[in-house]
């Protein structure tokens, strides 16, 4: 059984990932590690984990957080990660992190990412960055045999990716024209307070943000270059919507002429016909199917539609942002990197309503 530290324990990453992980035949979480909440047990700040989980969150310097660990899971903020990676490797522990510390693969592509975001461009362990993989594994662009550090991908490149892949890898949408229209829970801004999520200010509301540029777009516009061979460019638009969870993206581009929506179904089901979590549905499924049906699962929900009159490809892709967006596609890769069955504590549905 493989010995697992959270760090970030405390957050909606670190909690999901304790949620799942208490399901998982083959980990033991071992050790709980965060900034704040330190001292207390998990269950005073999660209540529902009574009677399933009773650690108490250490400090990151805490002494019983130093021991060897087979997997650490950094589920903590940019540049956090990046500086304590090192560390954990040369105690022989692999790595997953959330944040976009090593979802690239070398420095000036990190660059480029953490320029938009006005971060220092810097990465601090670029001796790393040979050893890691980005962590999107139905994209069938990442090998997990010599990784040992996962940089799991971000909430709306999840959905945005995986509604793309299957007609730029097919070569039927021009990928220097592409669009997401997204929208996000609440949740996707995190557990610390704000006063631009809190009630009176989500409730009844609805709002665009970051239309100067959003952080998720670099990895978006590499990964789909890198599946189609051309430099793709992606519009993306990302919304607010007040809900808890989920995430509900429109994603358009302009397909190759006689493509009808029939022969575009079937790429894509055939494209995903070995991933486990990805279903396929046909314009018929969008009346009622949403994001509720995805909530608390590892799954991705595409309808695949062709407007034949407008010659444009339109999927609409629906996941739950802290599981597939997050804490389950953690998992996913922890399974790929220890060589377990990819579905292992995954392979449940949501809850509904």
């Amino acid at each position: 059984m493989i010995q697992a530290k959270i760090v970030g324990a405390g957050g909606y990453g670190g909690v999901g990932l304790i949620e799942f992980l208490l399901r998982h035949p083959e980990v033991n979480i071992a050790c709980l590690v965060a900034k704040d909440d330190v001292n207390i047990p998990i269950t005073q700040i999660y209540p529902h984990l009574t009677g399933h989980m009773d650690q108490t969150v250490l400090s990151p310097d805490d002494p019983r957080a130093q021991g060897d660990f087979d997997v650490v899971f950094f589920s903590t903020p940019d540049k956090v990660g990046m500086r304590l990676a090192a560390a954990e490797r040369a105690k022989g522990a692999k790595l997953i992190d959330f944040s976009g510390d090593f979802r690239f693969p070398n420095e000036k592509d990190y660059a480029e990412y953490a320029r938009r975001i006005n971060l220092d461009p810097v990465h601090a362990a670029p001796e790393l960055l040979p050893e890691s993989v980005y962590g999107l594994p139905e994209l069938g662009l990442s090998s997990y045999n010599d990784a040992n550090i996962v940089g799991n991908p971000g909430c709306f490149a999840v959905s945005v990716l995986l509604g793309f892949a299957p007609a730029l890898h097919a070569g039927i949408v021009d990928p220097a024209h592409l669009i997401a229209d997204c929208k996000t829970a609440v949740s996707g801004a995190g557990k610390k307070p704000n006063p631009l999520f809190h009630f009176p200010a989500r409730h009844d509301h609805m709002n665009a943000y970051r239309l100067t540029g959003h952080q998720h777009v670099c990895e978006v516009e590499q990964n789909l270059s890198r599946i189609s061979g051309k430099n793709a460019m992606l519009t993306f638009t990302a919304q607010v919507v007040p809900t808890t969870r989920g995430i509900l993206s429109c994603l358009y581009g302009r397909l190759d002429a006689g493509i009808s929506r029939e022969s575009l179904v079937e790429r894509y089901r055939e494209y995903y016909a070995e991933a486990p979590f990805v279903h396929v549905f046909d314009r018929s499924a969008a009346t009622g199917l949403g994001t509720a049906h995805v909530r608390g699962s590892n799954a991705c929900h595409l309808i695949v539609d062709a407007d034949e009159r407008t010659g444009t490809l339109r999927v609409i892709s629906h996941i739950d942002n802290l599981v597939k967006g997050q804490a389950g596609s953690a998992v996913q890769n922890m399974n790929l990197l220890f060589g377990f069955p990819e579905t292992m504590g995954l392979d449940l549905p949501g809850a509904y309503p």
